[in-house]
């Protein structure tokens, strides 16, 4: 069923609802640690059935259907594991996605509590105090998401006469990285919690621009945002918080703005009158209404309205070429004005 569709016979809804068995199939390979295990030699199911001690039957039947996705290759006498998984699902290599796999898994099993989320509007992990180990594991999961999206952006978005460069609540500052690298001139700052600069510095360390990146501890909802800059970036930060916590952000940074300063957002946006539409931006409501306790997610003409309200003018939406960058393909854009 196309995804903006809406059900209109039991048959749609019957393929809809059943929707979860190749993610569950998936989800099934990686708690076996099935793609690591594997590595790139051929198996015969009788050997991967013995090697993770599971049953030839449900080896085999779980192997056909990875390979009915593309994460195994059908071979004459087994499966081995196909270049994506290779690539994205092995520990041994370079673009090993793990935290970012490890970050699905657990939301796997607190999906399951969104009756009780529902019903009381209390998040799944609101009694379990944040650690910065989950904060560093949650960083580099946005690292891996954000990776391809980033580059695609920062080479469409023009700041040629740009200097100065925030990125607010960057979290691993890949933006912030990836601007400075498509902008010879620019100076970037990410501001985030502690946890998360960890990650950015390591990752600015990696590329070789910590002298073009520099870091900013700090929780922009409650704390001044210090300095004033050119640009100012708010990437997927949007939906974590409520309309007047929004609002609250939006005016500070008019005030960290130089005059005539660009705010440029990134988020996803309800596009339709009725809210409905796109499908992707309201189920992501749900994960805000998970893991969040103001979050959800807003139509573009909220926002603008919120802009407005913060003394942010002449807002613009940017767009970008088909299938690059994240979400919709769209950023606002508004200006301090002179």
């Amino acid at each position: 069923m196309p995804r903006d569709s809406s059900i209109q016979s039991f048959k749609q809804f019957r393929d809809l609802v059943y929707g979860f068995r190749l993610p569950k199939i998936i989800f099934s390979a990686l708690e076996l640690d099935l793609f690591n295990m594997m590595g790139k030699r051929k198996w015969t199911i009788s050997q991967l059935a013995k090697q993770l001690n599971a049953s030839h039957r449900g080896m085999e039947i779980l192997c056909r259907n990875l390979a009915s996705t593309g994460l195994l290759r059908k071979l004459q006498t087994g499966y081995q594991a196909s270049k994506f998984a290779t690539t994205y699902l092995q520990q041994n290599s370079a673009d090993y996605r793990g935290d970012y796999l490890a970050l699905m898994q657990r939301q796997w099993e607190e999906w399951s509590r969104l009756t009780e989320v529902v019903t009381t509007g209390i998040p799944v992990d609101s009694q379990e105090p944040e650690t910065p180990e989950y904060r560093r594991s949650f960083t580099w999961a946005m690292h891996h998401r954000s990776q391809e999206p980033a580059q695609q952006v920062a080479k469409q978005v023009s700041l040629k006469s740009a200097r100065s460069f925030l990125d607010l609540g960057g979290g691993p500052g890949t933006y912030a990285l990836a601007f400075v690298q498509n902008n010879p001139h620019l100076q970037a700052t990410v501001m985030d919690r502690p946890a998360a600069l960890e990650v950015a510095r390591t990752l600015a360390k990696q590329a070789s621009a910590e002298s073009r990146l520099s870091f900013q501890a700090g929780n922009f909802v409650s704390d001044k945002i210090p300095g004033t800059y050119d640009i100012v970036w708010y990437s997927n930060v949007l939906h974590i918080y409520s309309p007047s916590e929004n609002l609250k952000v939006f005016r500070k940074i008019k005030r960290a703005l130089k005059p005539g300063g660009r705010l440029i957002i990134q988020d996803t946006f309800l596009l339709d009158p009725h809210g409905l539409r796109p499908l992707e931006t309201n189920l992501f409501a749900v994960t805000m209404l998970l893991y969040t306790d103001t979050g959800n997610t807003y139509s573009l003409q909220d926002v603008r309205t919120w802009l407005q309200k913060a003394g942010l003018s002449r807002t613009r939406i940017i767009r970008l070429k088909k299938g690059t960058g994240d979400w919709e393909g769209q950023l606002l854009e508004a200006r301090r004005p002179i």
